[in-house]
């Protein structure tokens, strides 16, 4: 009996090792799994808090380009003529004092105010980043959709000045990822019928020698002897990330023409959300070469246009007269531009000094007045929320484009409104003046795009001074 007892001697140490042992693994894992989804919990709050971040910087934008009239009138005496100033420009400071401690601290000493004594400024623990970009400032390749074959040409005129410049010609000589080879004639028909609303090619709109415009083989015909066939839009570009899809848009063609630098969409040349109209006041350079090269209504045929030497020093120019007003339009209207392309008035100094030759005759001045505008409608509002906990920073961005186009000043009453104050003279017994009040809402009702049921949500198609939201995006 003391044999076997020396020989069970332990057993009781190995079954309590053995029992921590079990209880260690199953407490491990416990609190692997807890802490999962602790940081699983976090992560999903810090995400929803940098997205409503990103959310009030584009509110807050929408409410600072529709104030754009309210702050231009007390300094309108200094810029007499000028139709609307970039108050988007500085969106980052001018907002900053709704956001983080530190911006709203730069805010304050920007400004020299004591954001402590303000109400409803500032967050805890998130904030964001803003930049708004200028739609209308760019080429519209949308612009084939409307205007029928007038459109058709426009765009067409101002792809092939764009594509066609000296400068770019070696960037046609290899093939493309499909193993063709595209001319700037190629690639601009090929953009216009992306998005004509009739089935064939268009070929000699993009040649600027032809004055004819005869159509040929069917579009199709390139994309269905792809890989991966598929058919061309006969529709606008809902995107500017659908213009990958066109014939010869490859990556050396985007990074040149459409996206040059990408965390910059500031110095993007084309868009799919402006209007018909581009806004000299905020256009690249190379846009605004573009419209005095136009082969429909520009001079093509000027030094400026040919000569690559002349063209370098006029794309300087124009950056210098950028950097010596920067916030300042340089153009109060059409006219002005085009008179500042002839030398005259204040740009007449920077015509001699840089020895550029003025522009004397135009295709059409009258057509080339009526492309370009000085005032802005369409924007894209780039708004970037961070969250922070600790070390960890989760970050949201959303691109939202907003249409100021049919938005009614400040101050003006919406359709809800009207509704609102004739119930209440109803109420008070003033019928005849909720009649009236009822008839200027129902003038203000939107009707449903084509193809809405009846339950569509006309909200969003509403004139609203803070614009409308046309396209959205969360990255």
């Amino acid at each position: 009996m003391r044999r076997r007892r020396r020989d069970r001697r332990g057993v009781a140490l190995i079954m309590v090792l053995g029992a921590l042992t079990v209880l260690t693994v199953m407490l491990t894992e416990f609190q692997n799994e807890t802490s999962a989804e602790l940081s699983s919990s976090i992560a999903q709050r810090d995400a929803l808090k940098a997205e409503y971040a990103a959310k009030s910087a584009i509110n807050l934008s929408r409410l600072l380009i529709a104030a754009e009239p309210t702050i231009r009138k007390p300094i309108s005496f200094m810029l007499r003529g000028v139709s609307q100033i970039k108050v988007w420009e500085y969106a980052g400071p001018v907002l900053s004092a709704f956001n983080d401690a530190e911006n709203s601290d730069q805010f304050s000493m920007l400004a020299s105010v004591n954001l402590a004594e303000g109400k409803n400024l500032g967050m805890e623990g998130a904030g964001f980043e803003v930049t708004i970009v200028d739609e209308d400032a760019k080429l519209n390749v949308n612009r084939a959709a409307v205007g029928g074959s007038v459109g058709v040409q426009q765009l067409a005129a101002r792809l092939i000045t764009l594509l066609g410049q000296p400068q770019y010609a070696t960037l046609f000589d290899g093939e493309d990822a499909d193993g063709q080879i595209n001319d700037p004639q190629t690639i601009c028909a090929a953009i216009v019928d992306w998005v004509d609303p009739n089935q064939d090619a268009a070929l000699d709109f993009c040649n600027p020698l032809s004055e004819t415009a005869q159509q040929t083989i069917p579009e199709d015909t390139f994309y269905q002897q792809l890989d991966q066939p598929y058919f061309r839009k006969n529709a606008p570009f809902d995107s500017l990330e659908e213009l990958r899809m066109v014939r010869g848009v490859g990556e050396d063609f985007w990074f040149t023409f459409v996206d040059p630098d990408p965390a910059s969409p500031d110095k993007r040349n084309w868009t799919v959300w402006g209007g018909n109209q581009i806004n000299v006041n905020s256009a690249t350079a190379d846009l605004i070469w573009g419209l005095a090269c136009d082969h429909g209504m520009g001079a093509p045929e000027h030094p400026i246009c040919t000569d690559p030497e002349q063209a370098v020093k006029f794309l300087t120019s124009v950056g210098m007269v950028r950097n010596l007003m920067p916030g300042v339009p340089a153009f109060r209207s059409p006219k002005d531009f085009i008179n500042a392309l002839k030398g005259k008035g204040m740009f007449s100094l920077m015509v001699d000094i840089t020895g550029l030759q003025p522009f004397s005759n135009f295709k059409s001045e009258s057509t080339l007045e009526s492309a370009v505008t000085t005032e802005s409608k369409v924007f894209s509002v780039y708004a970037t929320g961070y969250a922070k906990a600790g070390k960890r920073e989760t970050r949201m961005r959303i691109h939202a484009v907003v249409d100021f186009r049919s938005a009614p000043p400040p101050g003006m009453p919406t359709q809800g409104r009207l509704e609102e104050v004739a119930r209440m003279a109803e109420d008070a017994g003033f019928s005849a003046a909720a009649d009236e009040l009822r008839s200027a809402a129902q003038s203000m009702n939107v009707e449903p795009p084509e193809g809405a049921g009846e339950d569509a949500i006309l909200s969003a198609f509403r004139p609203s001074p803070a614009g409308n939201i046309v396209y959205y995006r969360i990255h």
